[in-house]
């Protein structure tokens, strides 16, 4: 019998490098991940690639996809729809590959009531000072935003004690090094 592909949710606080340590877990030689692509109703940006940055479908496709209980979570931010489909997930697992979701903790906590198998995976910053630092350093934002992002961090980070695993992103390629150990270790058991 195929061996089944793993879901692994990567999930964390803003600001903790969860996207600079999945594009480090991918570039990791011999890696057989599939990073799941979502289904998004807002307009494709220039320079993005249709199924490789997002799908992009109407808001009547999504609403059909909700109904039809083809997404492993949704939600809806600043007027559009983003969500996980349901359908290309299992088609990758199926298939024996492992699927990576890089989304936030609501998100994660759907996810589980549908596929309660998912390896949660929650990254850490080394301290909340660290964090504050990361995200004051991207200099992007006005300090009310700021503000915004680490009181929400406060409050996302009371979910780590519901994953599986936590990793602390102190070095971004070792905190990449011990996601691939957590995904190994479950083809052992």
């Amino acid at each position: 019998m195929k061996r089944r592909g793993n879901l692994i949710i990567l999930s964390g606080p803003s600001g903790v490098g969860k996207g600079t340590i999945r594009k480090a877990l991918m570039a990791i030689p011999g890696v057989n991940l599939y990073y799941s692509v979502s289904l998004t109703t807002r307009s494709i940006r220039p320079g993005e690639v249709e199924g490789k940055d997002y799908y992009y479908v109407t808001r009547e496709e999504f609403e059909k996809a909700i109904a039809e209980d083809n997404l492993l979570e949704y939600a809806e931010f600043v007027g559009n729809y983003y969500g996980t489909p349901r359908d290309k997930v299992e088609a990758k697992r199926d298939q024996g590959i492992d699927v990576l979701l890089e989304i936030e903790v609501n998100g994660t906590q759907k996810v589980i009531a549908k596929c309660p198998d998912a390896i949660t995976v929650f990254i850490v910053p080394p301290s909340f000072e660290a964090l504050e630092s990361r995200i004051r350093g991207r200099s992007t934002e006005c300090e009310e935003v700021i503000q915004r992002r680490l009181n929400k961090a406060k409050v996302e980070m009371e979910y780590a004690k519901d994953y599986k695993y936590v990793v602390v992103n102190d070095d971004v390629n070792e905190a990449a090094k011990k996601i691939l150990e957590i995904i190994k270790s479950q083809d052992i058991a």
